[in-house]
C-alpha cells in the first residue's frame, strides 16, 4: 500500500508539473492575429514613437516595446525589458519589477536611461502598483502594495516612495511627510498614499492620500516635505500638461461599474465625468492637453489601451491592442 501511495502521488505531481509547464508554454505562444513583433533598439528619445509595457499574450507579454505613435497596431520593436509598471519622462525611466524567488517573490525598483539600460537598482516593500517619472526627469515616485492587491480590498497598505535622481536622495514613505486638513495637521495610523503625479517646477506633486476610508487629493512639496488636501473622492491623479486639470479615478456605484474617470479643474475645483463609462483602475496618462489615456482589461490578463476626450465629450476610442503605460517620447505631454 505505501509502494502504490508513493507511485500515486509521485504521478499526481508529476501530471501537476506538466500541466503547470504545458500552461506556462501556452503563455508564452503567440496568438494569431495578435501584434507583429521585430528585433530593434528602443530609445525614449526617438521621435514620433510611443513604448508601451506589452500585455499580448506570448512571448513578449510584459516587455517594454516601441511604436509609431500615428500607427499604434503597427509593429512593435522589442526592448528586451521586462516591467509590471513603468514611465518615463525626459530621457528618464523607472521600471518596476518582480522577480520569482526560492521562498518568495523579490520586487525591485529600476531606474533606467534613454536606452533603457539600469542606471540603479532600490529594492521595493511589496507589490508593484503605480510609478511616475516628474516632466524633467529628475524625480521619480512609485508605490507598491504591502498588504493587499487591489485598491478596491477593503484592507490594504500601500507604501509610496519619492526618489531625487539628482542627489539619490530617497525618501521611503510619504506617511513621514506632514498632512493638513482644513488648517490643522492629520495624524493618522491608517494613512495610505499612492498615485504620485509631478508638476513641472521640480517640487510640487499631487497624490491620494487615504484614511478611515474616504480618500483625496493632496498637493505636496518634496522640499517643504508636506502635504494639504484639496478635494475628496480622488485616486490615482495625472496633472495635464499645461497643470491646470487633474484626470482621476473617482469611486461610484453605478452599475456594475466601481471607478469613473473624471477630471477635477484646480482653479475652480469643478469635477467634469468623462465618456468612459466603464470602471477604470489605472493611473491615466494625459497623450496632450485634451485627451486622456488609460488600460481596460480585455482578458487573458492582457489589457488595451483607450483615450477619451478630457472635456467629458465624444466616445471613448481604442488606441491600442495589448497594452498598459503608454509614453510618448519620454513625457506624458506627448512628442515635441
Amino acid at each position: 500500500m505505501l509502494v502504490v501511495a508513493v507511485v500515486v502521488l509521485g504521478g499526481v505531481a508529476a501530471g501537476f508539473v506538466l500541466y503547470a509547464v504545458g500552461r506556462a508554454q501556452d503563455a508564452n505562444r503567440p496568438r494569431a492575429g495578435g501584434p507583429a513583433f521585430a528585433a530593434g533598439t528602443v530609445a525614449l528619445t526617438d521621435a514620433g514613437r510611443m513604448v508601451v509595457r506589452s500585455t499580448a499574450p506570448g512571448p513578449h507579454r510584459d516587455e517594454l516595446v516601441s511604436v509609431p505613435a500615428g500607427d499604434p497596431d503597427g509593429v512593435r520593436t522589442v526592448s528586451g525589458v521586462r516591467c509590471e509598471r513603468w514611465h518615463a519622462a525626459a530621457g528618464t525611466g523607472v521600471c518596476l519589477q518582480t522577480e520569482a524567488g526560492i521562498l518568495k517573490p523579490t520586487h525591485r525598483a529600476r531606474i533606467l536611461d534613454a536606452r533603457l539600460r539600469t542606471v540603479r537598482t532600490y529594492d521595493l516593500a511589496g507589490v508593484p502598483s503605480r510609478a511616475r517619472v516628474s516632466p524633467s526627469g529628475r524625480f521619480v515616485a512609485w508605490t507598491v502594495f504591502v498588504s493587499g492587491e487591489s485598491y478596491s480590498s477593503a484592507y490594504f497598505t500601500t507604501r509610496t516612495s519619492v526618489l531625487d535622481t539628482r542627489s539619490g536622495k530617497l525618501a521611503k514613505n510619504l506617511e513621514d511627510f506632514t498632512v493638513v486638513r482644513d488648517g490643522k495637521r492629520v495624524r493618522a495610523a491608517d494613512a495610505n498614499f499612492w498615485g504620485v503625479t509631478f508638476a513641472k517646477d521640480d517640487d510640487t506633486f499631487y497624490a491620494t492620500f487615504n484614511t478611515a476610508r474616504r480618500t483625496y487629493l493632496v498637493r505636496g512639496s518634496v522640499r517643504e516635505r508636506r502635504m494639504t488636501t484639496l478635494h475628496e473622492n480622488v485616486e490615482c491623479p495625472s496633472l495635464s500638461p499645461d497643470g491646470t486639470r487633474i484626470a482621476y479615478k473617482k469611486r461610484v456605484m453605478n452599475g456594475a461599474s466601481l471607478w469613473r474617470e473624471h477630471v477635477l479643474d484646480l482653479r475652480t475645483m469643478r469635477e467634469t465625468p468623462l465618456a468612459e463609462r466603464r470602471s477604470v483602475d489605472d493611473q491615466a496618462v494625459w497623450l496632450d492637453n485634451d485627451t486622456v489615456a488609460y488600460a481596460i482589461p480585455a482578458g487573458d490578463r492582457s489589457t488595451d489601451l483607450w483615450t477619451t476626450r478630457a472635456d467629458g465629450s465624444g466616445k471613448p476610442r481604442k488606441l491600442m491592442t495589448g497594452a498598459f503605460n503608454p509614453v510618448l517620447r519620454g513625457s506624458p505631454a506627448g512628442p515635441r
